[in-house]
């Protein structure tokens, strides 16, 4: 399988493979810049994608710490349903006709599930681009950092990453020519937190 990748894919395949036997948790797109010596993170996020296309890598997530080699007997799916679209300061889109897409099993959650495809650019330096599929663990709470569906004065959903304060919640965009969103506590409703993406290429 190795052949089709190029030799810098071979090189963080190699890589994530000796990082996974001398440390407990794999490494973050952060660090790997460093320890390969690159220095366009968007450069290493595009060989990171090849290589989850190529079935060596897990799809990155908002959930998990870092870059993490597939593991045997990941392949198996299941099917959750595909609620609608998601853009920032809009109520989420249903569709019409509702449907359900099929999903690896590593990109759930431990509660229930669901998808949205997400609209608009707020969070591609997390990776998240539009058109993309989001898989998003259905719960009220969420830990700083995590990436949360998060509904504004009862009627805006937005996908951001979140910052907790005793007087405010603040949603940040992953996106540089993006402000941050800080409202008080009681406007915002965390409606579900995303454990997982998918890309169609």
């Amino acid at each position: 399988m190795n052949e089709a990748l190029t030799r810098r894919q071979r090189a963080i395949l190699e890589h994530l493979r000796e990082s996974r036997e001398r440390q407990a948790h794999p490494p973050t797109l952060d660090e790997l810049c460093r320890e390969l010596g690159l220095r366009s993170r968007g450069s290493l996020h595009k060989h990171i994608e090849a290589l989850v296309k190529a079935g060596h890598v897990e799809p990155l997530s908002g959930k998990q710490r870092g870059v993490r080699l597939r593991e045997p007997g990941q392949d198996e799916l299941l099917s959750l349903p595909l609620l609608g679209r998601i853009a920032a300061g809009r109520p989420i889109e249903a569709l019409e006709n509702p449907q359900d897409l099929e999903v690896p099993r590593q990109l759930r959650g431990s509660g229930r599930c669901y998808v949205l495809q997400v609209r608009g650019d707020s969070m591609i330096d997390a990776g998240i681009l539009d058109g993309d599929w989001v898989v998003v663990e259905q719960r009220d709470h969420a830990r700083d950092g995590e990436i949360v569906v998060a509904l504004i004065d009862g009627e805006e959903a937005t996908l951001k990453r979140i910052e907790q304060t005793p007087s405010a919640c603040i949603l940040h965009p992953a996106n540089p020519k993006l402000a941050p969103l800080r409202y008080a506590p009681g406007r915002v409703r965390i409606q579900g937190v995303v454990t997982g993406q998918m890309r169609a290429y």
